[in-house]
């Protein structure tokens, strides 16, 4: 992990630098000519209020990220909406108030002392149950768990426990009325479970603290965007490349990691006339990584194909590798010098394999090497003084003059 932190006087100069990281990170992005994507994230247990992931879409990816196809929405699942379908679009057997006719998924609080169960529509299934936004209402949760319900029939006696329902949008105010009024111990409670529940506190909560109507259910492809009317969203696997966190004071206050500095400075006290007045305020953190490893790794698995690997030329181990076959050792020695002492754009980053194999050994093991560009001197440069040039990434076979190469070697690598 390549990290770095910062360290500012305010929150206008600390936002100021996670823009300028945010910046820097895009520009080493955009320089792999990868589908990244810079998603909108949780700071989890880390802290603080601002934070971006930068991800690479790949089915071996362990995250979700949510993006809509019709605006710059992107969010990782722990933070994507999506634009609420209404109640009448949703309706469902179970707005007659029926308490049977809906599911009911078990958890518990990491102190053990809160049993939660969460109702959704019988339509679905508890593998669509999203954690992150129960936990948005009871951050109290333990989402490790893969049975939960193994400590619901084991609580001591005279231990206080309390029940809280948490009930999706989609069921509507009839079924939370009726399970408000007619539930039993036998709804509520799993039947192996010794708690009475007539002993114990129960809650029912229906909407987020903001009054918003509560969604417990994950995203799915062709939901709606949060964000615009007539997107829809699409959910990716992805392998996170890089985050950047603003932490604030989250630490800083904490640890009394103060610093003095001018009064006009801090910006509610800009008005000072005063350049001598010293203040002393927490210093405002930020907190940054790019994975290295996991770039190289993100990528390989990417671009790989049949053949081998694929480097992004940023990244390569060299740019171009020439070549020659057998008897043409001085022509490779020939054309690789030419093609370094070019004065096209830039000096060119090659390789020259001499060593003694045959053409089509070596030419495979440029394949799975994954060499950008590869410069082959075999049957068209004995007979016409013709390089062949590949690019596997761009699909692109030519036969090219030696004196034509060097350009035509940065055109291909321009777009790499």
């Amino acid at each position: 992990m390549k990290d770095l932190y910062t360290f500012d006087y305010s929150i206008q100069s600390a936002l100021s630098t996670y823009e300028q990281v945010r910046t820097a990170y895009s520009r080493l992005f955009n320089e792999l000519k990868l589908p990244y994507l810079v998603a909108e994230a949780s700071s989890g247990d880390i802290g603080g209020d601002l934070s971006h992931e930068y991800h690479l879409p790949t089915p071996i990816g362990e995250d979700n990220v949510i993006s809509c196809n019709s605006c710059d929405y992107v969010a990782n699942e722990e933070l994507a909406t999506t634009r609420l379908d209404s109640l009448e679009e949703t309706s469902s057997s179970t707005d007659s108030g029926d308490v049977l006719t809906a599911n009911v998924w078990r958890g518990i609080s990491k102190d053990r002392s809160t049993l939660i169960n969460v109702w959704y529509p019988a339509s679905f299934s508890d593998d669509r149950i999203n954690t992150y936004a129960i936990k948005l209402v009871l951050p109290e949760l333990d989402a490790s768990l893969s049975n939960p319900t193994q400590y619901w029939s084991s609580f001591e006696p005279r231990r206080h426990v309390r029940l809280v329902n948490i009930i999706d949008y989609r069921l509507g105010s009839p079924f939370s009325n009726a399970l408000k009024t007619d539930s039993t111990q036998e709804t509520l409670l799993p039947s192996d479970s010794n708690i009475d529940l007539s002993t114990i506190a129960t809650e029912y909560v229906i909407s987020s603290k903001d009054g918003e109507p509560l969604n417990l259910l994950r995203i799915q492809d062709g939901d709606n965007c949060p964000r615009c009317s007539s997107g829809k969203l699409k959910v990716q696997k992805a392998v996170e490349l890089g985050h950047t966190f603003h932490l604030g004071t989250r630490y800083s206050d904490p640890l009394e990691a103060h610093v003095q500095v001018p009064s006009n400075l801090i910006e509610d006290r800009a008005a000072s006339n005063s350049t001598n007045e010293m203040t002393t305020v927490s210093m405002q953190m930020g907190c940054h990584g790019i994975g290295v490893s996991r770039i190289i790794g993100a990528v390989a698995d990417h671009l790989a194909d049949e053949k081998g690997l694929n480097w992004p030329r940023a990244i390569a181990p060299f740019e171009v590798v020439v070549v020659p076959g057998k008897g043409l050792e001085n022509d490779g020695v020939i054309v690789s010098e030419y093609l370094a002492n070019s004065q096209v754009s830039r000096p060119l980053d090659l390789l020259l394999d001499d060593r003694p194999e045959s053409l089509p050994w070596k030419m495979r093991d440029a394949d799975l090497v994954g060499y950008p560009i590869i410069v082959i001197l075999g049957r068209g440069w004995s007979s016409d003084r013709l390089c062949e040039v590949q690019c596997r990434r761009l699909s692109s076979v030519s036969h090219i003059l030696l004196e034509d190469l060097p350009m035509y070697i940065n055109h291909l690598l321009a777009q790499l």
